[in-house]
């Protein structure tokens, strides 16, 4: 048995290694964020058993220094009443995250952005909607979890047929 060093190069013929994929959040703030409180405002007569619809979209855009990148989690949430479809409140917010990422192949790069990145931010901004809706005199809204990956697909999938409707 020959001990080796640990830092001995690979034989002549092995499998180049992959280059190890390094992601740091650098920081995570609110970009813009409204708060429309419509029932405090007009009133709504009877129960107001509420109805959520939440509408994500995704944004992401390399930064000035090597290997930045900001990307953004914008939420738009409505909530209105079941029965008259009067709104209750509106919530809009552009959530950010600045990271560092290396080592992600350069055709990779987008859907690591717009799937893994929001994945990390996501618990932070579902605390601010489940603090603003109730200190907004709502019960907490915790949002459920959303699946980026299905996210990012179904943006392809609505692209692609967009393009094949331009070329028709």
């Amino acid at each position: 048995m020959t001990d080796t060093p640990d830092n001995a190069a690979p034989a002549a013929g092995a499998a180049p290694q992959p280059q190890q994929i390094s992601s740091r959040v650098l920081a995570q703030y609110i970009r813009d964020m409204s708060f429309e409180n419509i029932l405090a405002q007009k009133g709504v007569k009877g129960d107001a058993q509420p109805e959520v619809q939440v509408q994500v979209n995704l944004d992401a855009r390399k930064r000035t220094a090597d290997h930045q990148f900001e990307v953004i989690t914008k939420l738009n949430i409505t909530s209105k009443t079941k029965a008259a479809g009067e709104p209750l409140f509106v919530l809009e917010i552009e959530y950010a995250g600045v990271f560092h990422v290396e080592g992600v192949p350069e055709e990779q790069m987008h859907p690591y952005l717009l799937i893994e990145c929001p994945r990390i931010t996501f618990p932070f901004l579902r605390r601010i909607v489940s603090d603003v809706t109730r200190d907004g005199g709502f019960p907490a809204l915790n949002l459920e979890t959303i699946d980026f990956l299905a996210l990012y697909r179904s943006e392809l999938a609505r692209r692609a047929e967009a393009d094949k409707k331009v070329v028709n």
